[in-house]
This record gives C-alpha cells, sequence and structure tokens, in this order.
C-alpha cells in the first residue's frame, strides 16, 4: 500500500524542553491511523513539523511524496487540518469564516460547506463569539474538511462535542476515507482509536515507541493478569513466556485469577509506564 506520509528520524528540540527525539512512521494511503499519547508526549510538536508551522532540528518528512520544508505550500493545499484549540476572529459570523477558509485556499466549497453544516448542525448565522466550544470545534471540522483534502490531520478533535455529533463526525471521516482520502486522529482518548482506526502509533515522552494495527497492539504476546494469592490482589501485564508465569504461580497460594488478551487501554500504559514484563 501506498505512503502517503512517511517520517524519518524526526528531532526537535526547544531549548532545555523536550520535543520529539528520532520519530519515524508511515502513514498508508486510506487508513485512518491514531496517534496516541498523552498531552505533552510529543503528538502536536510532530503534526506541526509535519505541516510546516515549525523548524524542526533533524531528519526529514515526505507528505504526498513532497518535502514538508520545501514544498510547505503545496502540501497544505492537499490537507485539512484541524488544531486541538480552534481559535477564529469572535465578531465574525460563522458564515463568513467558513467562506474566508475556503477563499484562502482559492475555492469554492459552498457545496460541500453546506452539506458539512447540515450533518454537523452549524448554525452559520451566529457570531463565533457566541458559540460553544462544541460549537466552535463544528465550525473547525468544516473548515477542515470542505475543501475534500487528500490527507485530514485532526489534533484532539472530539473534545467538547456531544456524543451525536462524535458519531456524525466519524462517519464524515469514514466517507471520505472511503472514497480515497486518509486521515491521522490525535488523541488521547484510546476507545476511539480502538473503534476506528486501522493502525496506531504510541508516543511517550518525545519518544515513538509503538506502531503497529489496533487488532496487533491489542492482541500481542502480553497478557492481562488479575490475581487474588496470599491475601493479596495484584492486576499487571505480563509478555514473557506463559509457563514461566505459571511456575511463578505455582509458588503461590492462588484464591482467584483470570489471565486475558489486553485492552488497549492497558496496552497503552504498558507501553506508557515503560514497557516492563510485569508488574
Amino acid at each position: 500500500m501506498e505512503d502517503v506520509i512517511r517520517i524519518q528520524n524526526l528531532t526537535k528540540h526547544y531549548g532545555k524542553k523536550r520535543g520529539v527525539e528520532d520519530v519515524s512512521f508511515e502513514v498508508r494511503k486510506g487508513e485512518i491511523f491514531g496517534f496516541i499519547g498523552p498531552n505533552g508526549a510529543g503528538k502536536s510538536t510532530t503534526i506541526r513539523s509535519m505541516l510546516g508551522f515549525i523548524r524542526y532540528d533533524s531528519g526529514s518528512i515526505k507528505i504526498l511524496g513532497m518535502d514538508a520544508v520545501k514544498d510547505h505550500e503545496n502540501i497544505l493545499r492537499d490537507v485539512g487540518y484541524m488544531p486541538s484549540e480552534a481559535l477564529f476572529y469572535p465578531a465574525m459570523k460563522v458564515s463568513d469564516v467558513i467562506r474566508y477558509a475556503a477563499d484562502a485556499r482559492k475555492k469554492d466549497c459552498s457545496k460541500e460547506a453546506e452539506k458539512l453544516c447540515e450533518r454537523l448542525q452549524v448554525d452559520t448565522s451566529k457570531k463565533i463569539r457566541e458559540l460553544s466550544l462544541g460549537n466552535r470545534k463544528k465550525v473547525s471540522i468544516v473548515c477542515a474538511m470542505q475543501h475534500r483534502p487528500e490527507i485530514f490531520i485532526f489534533d484532539e478533535p472530539t473534545g467538547g462535542l456531544d456524543p451525536l455529533v462524535q458519531n456524525t463526525f466519524f462517519e464524515l471521516i469514514k466517507e471520505y476515507v472511503n472514497e480515497g482520502a486518509t486521515c491521522i486522529l490525535s488523541t488521547h482518548i484510546l476507545p476511539e482509536v480502538r473503534k476506528h482506526c486501522d493502525r496506531a502509533a504510541i508516543m511517550r515522552d518525545g519518544h515513538l515507541i509503538k506502531t503497529d494495527t489496533v487488532e496487533s497492539l491489542i492482541h500481542s504476546t502480553a497478557k492481562s493478569v488479575k490475581l487474588t494469592a496470599d491475601g493479596k490482589t495484584e492486576e499487571y501485564m505480563f509478555s514473557g513466556d506463559i509457563n514461566d508465569l505459571i511456575r511463578e504461580l505455582s509458588l503461590k497460594h492462588v484464591e482467584n485469577i483470570c489471565i486475558e488478551d489486553p485492552s488497549l487501554e492497558d496496552m497503552f500504559m504498558h507501553f506508557y509506564e515503560g514497557g516492563k514484563d510485569n508488574k
């Protein structure tokens, strides 16, 4: 499958503060790619480097075969980006903001914008200052999608959206992807990744620590162990030889035990806490 995004050894420092270090991954055409990590993990720095909003220290980024630095303007024509915090001129009407975003791309997006506003229930007659966080997010979604780009990049998109709008948002993503688009979903909400993404990358402290299919991340060799033994209750991840675990448990007085495939949440915490083999 064709790679539409290829990042190799991306490094960006902010003086003594952590940025990202030696990050490498690819995003394939037609997939929904989850970019997972808590706030401060390096997700937004990576995305801003991809879009040319900040200059990185070393490495390379190719988007649709173009260099992220040299071909910055051409790349932005084919990308729909929604930042984690959408800021608009507060005195502008919603309709004017949406049209302004289309004009910036020198495109007539009126039909697509009308469809998106109807699906997301956006009131275009109101001024930005009159909108709640969730309604500002909806305006941001319309601005990112209305020009039907080849790549969508959403940074924490669902915060402030009610559940029904969240469902509509993901329906829209899948419709565009089915028509040939590609999507990066940067989020710390793991159920979204489990339900909607094909593959995912896990960031921790500025480093990329794992990239795989969501299915493989969940159904790995690691096991979730919930154990009550010798009067103590424990929960931990075990990723060694299962026979070693059995021998270890045989030395205890086991009252109750459950060994199962971990959830994505368990796997994320396993990697985020350092990927240790057990507790």
